[in-house]
């Protein structure tokens, strides 16, 4: 039996167009968070409630095979109901983190997404505008939100894989714009995917002044940063001390993504750091009661522990508290 399209207003969702004016004129970030489970799910909803900051819930191409795509949907509708049970009916997005293809979005959008990505960086630059602006086309006919993407982000994030920077150039910014007619775009401007981002002795800098030429020839056009974990060394010495193996993982300074949050960019992805926190707790726990077997007696401890990160993140990097 064909699958019957889902409107993600049906599930009580938002698109990130006003969510998106507010922060570029606000001076802050809305947080988007990728989840692939129900703690992870529960964690991102109480934080932002808490916090009441609007939220963009991130799936992967990946998270989506893993988790379900018809358990997620429920899961994103639950999301909405639970935000309005802790005492915060917030905004939330349900958004496709790197989409690869035309038909990936398109079901995406079928399926109860209110916004997606269609990252063409890899392709040669017109064949992207052409990838781009065709999901553009689809999307909005069905007032579903669209992320573009120029340059690429070295790292390794779930099946998305690049050696090596090419930044972003300001020179094609306001072309692709105008062009594609995406509502947001990302951009590669030094921040980088995965927990092994830079190597020990290295100074990662974000370019803020390929930010502030991209800034000067779209003014008031939502720029997204992806790969934007911190990777907190606290969490990293945690992992080591009860028997990981993570040699020289190193991140973006926060000080510098609360500079870019106060700019033009609306939405920071933020996923490496809450893995990190969660596989912190999940081992210890296991190192200190080995006897245990209970998966809500680690799962429990990880999921607090990323609400505390993602509650940290909303008030002292992404500016997003109380604006929900």
């Amino acid at each position: 039996m064909p699958k019957q399209p889902v409107s993600y207003k049906s599930l009580g969702l938002c698109n990130s167009r006003e969510l998106f004016k507010k922060a570029v004129t606000g001076g802050y970030a809305i947080p988007a968070y990728n989840f692939n489970n129900l703690e992870q799910m529960q964690a991102i909803i109480m934080a932002c409630a808490e916090t009441k900051s609007p939220v963009i819930l991130q799936v992967s191409k990946g998270a989506r095979s893993y988790a379900n795509e018809t358990l997620l949907r429920y899961l994103a509708q639950g999301a909405v109901a639970y935000a309005e049970e802790l005492g915060s009916p917030i905004p939330i997005v349900l958004h496709l983190d790197h989409g690869d293809t035309f038909e990936l979005c398109k079901d995406c959008i079928e399926s109860g997404f209110s916004s997606v990505m269609i990252d063409g960086s890899h392709l040669p630059y017109d064949e992207n505008v052409a990838l781009t602006k065709k999901v553009v086309e689809y999307a909005h006919q069905h007032d579903v939100t669209v992320e573009g993407e120029l340059g690429v982000l070295a790292g390794i994030e779930d099946e998305v894989s690049a050696e090596h920077h090419t930044y972003t150039q300001p020179e094609e910014v306001e072309d692709f714009v105008a062009k594609t007619g995406v509502d947001s775009l990302a951009i590669s401007i030094g921040t980088s995917h995965g927990a092994f981002k830079f190597k020990p002795g290295e100074d990662p800098k974000i370019r803020l002044d390929i930010l502030q030429e991209i800034e000067k020839r779209i003014p008031g056009f939502p720029i997204v940063l992806h790969g934007s974990s911190s990777v907190p060394q606290d969490l990293v010495k945690t992992i080591n001390e009860h028997g990981g193996r993570l040699k020289d993982a190193i991140g973006i300074g926060e000080d510098q993504l609360r500079l870019a949050s106060k700019s033009a960019v609306c939405k920071i992805n933020i996923d490496s750091d809450g893995r990190l926190a969660m596989t912190a707790a999940i081992r210890k726990v296991l190192d200190e009661k080995p006897e245990e077997f209970d998966p809500r007696k680690y799962l429990g401890p990880a999921r607090d522990a990323l609400m505390e990160l993602y509650k940290h993140k909303n008030i002292n990097v992404l500016g997003s508290n109380g604006k929900a």
